[in-house]
C-alpha cells in the first residue's frame, strides 16, 4: 500500500476495473443466450420444430445457470470492491487537484457496475420465470396425459348434463306456452260470459250439470264397490 497515494496505484485500480467489466460483458452476453435457448428448447419439447433449437436439454442448462450465475456473482462482488478502493483513493490527502476528474472516472465505473447489476437481476428472474411456468405446464401436462379417461368421462357427463339442460328448457317454455294459452282462453270466456247473460247462464248450468253428473257416478260406483264386498265374504 505504499503507492497508494500515487497515480500508479489509481491506474492499477482502473486496469482491474476494466478488466472485471469485459469479463462480466463477456458473461452476460452468455447468460442471455442460454436463458434464451431455454426458452426456445422448452418451446421444441412442445412439438415446435426450429433450427435454432440447442442440443442441449433443460437439465445440464439448469447446472450451467446455476454456475453462471455464481460466477457473475462473484465477478459484480469483485468489481464493486475495486470501486470501493476507487473511492478510497479519491479522499486521500494530495489528490485534490485531480479530484474532478477522479470522481468522473469513478463514476462512469459505478454506472457500468449499476447497468451490469441490472442487467444481471433482469435475465436471472426472467430465467427463473420461464422455468418456473414451464415446470408448471409440464405437471399439468402430465395430469392430463394420465387421466384421458376421465377427462372423457368428464366430457361425456358434461354432454348429457347439457342435452338434459335443454330438454327441461324446452319443456318449461312448453308450459309456460300453454299455461298462457288457458289463461287467454278462460279469460276470453269470462268476458263473453259477462256480457252476455245467457251465455253465462248457459255456463252455470253446464257446469252444475257436470257436479250433478259426477256425484251420480260416485255413488254408483260406491254402491258397486260395496256390492262387490259383500258378495266377496259370502
Amino acid at each position: 500500500m505504499a503507492a497508494i497515494g500515487g497515480s500508479n496505484y489509481w491506474e492499477d485500480l482502473r486496469k482491474q476495473a476494466r478488466q472485471l467489466e469485459n469479463e462480466l460483458d463477456l458473461k452476460l452476453v452468455s447468460f442471455s443466450k442460454l436463458c434464451t435457448s431455454y426458452s426456445g428448447s422448452r418451446d421444441g419439447r412442445r412439438g415446435e420444430t426450429s433450427d435454432t433449437t440447442p442440443l442441449l436439454n433443460n437439465s445440464t442448462q439448469d447446472r450451467m445457470f446455476d454456475t453462471m450465475s455464481v460466477e457473475i456473482e462473484q465477478l459484480l462482488a469483485k468489481l464493486t470492491a475495486v470501486n470501493d478502493k476507487m473511492a478510497e483513493y479519491t479522499n486521500t490527502p494530495g489528490t485534490a487537484s485531480l479530484n474532478a476528474a477522479l470522481m468522473h472516472t469513478l463514476q462512469r465505473h459505478r454506472d457500468i457496475l449499476q447497468d451490469y447489476t441490472h442487467e444481471f437481476h433482469k435475465t436471472k428472474g426472467n430465467f427463473l420465470a420461464i422455468r418456473e411456468r414451464e415446470d408448471l405446464l409440464g405437471s399439468v401436462r402430465k395430469d392430463i396425459d394420465g387421466s384421458g379417461v376421465n377427462n372423457r368421462r368428464t366430457e361425456l357427463f358434461l354432454k348429457e348434463h347439457e342435452h338434459l339442460r335443454n330438454i327441461a328448457m324446452a319443456t318449461k317454455e312448453n308450459m309456460t306456452s300453454q299455461r298462457g294459452m288457458l289463461k287467454s282462453i278462460q279469460s276470453r270466456v269470462n268476458t263473453l260470459a259477462n256480457r252476455f247473460p245467457a251465455i253465462n247462464s248457459l255456463i252455470q248450468r253446464i257446469n252444475l250439470r257436470k257436479r250433478r253428473d259426477s256425484l251420480i257416478l260416485g255413488a254408483v260406483i260406491g254402491v258397486c264397490t260395496i256390492l262387490l264386498l259383500l258378495y266377496a265374504f259370502h
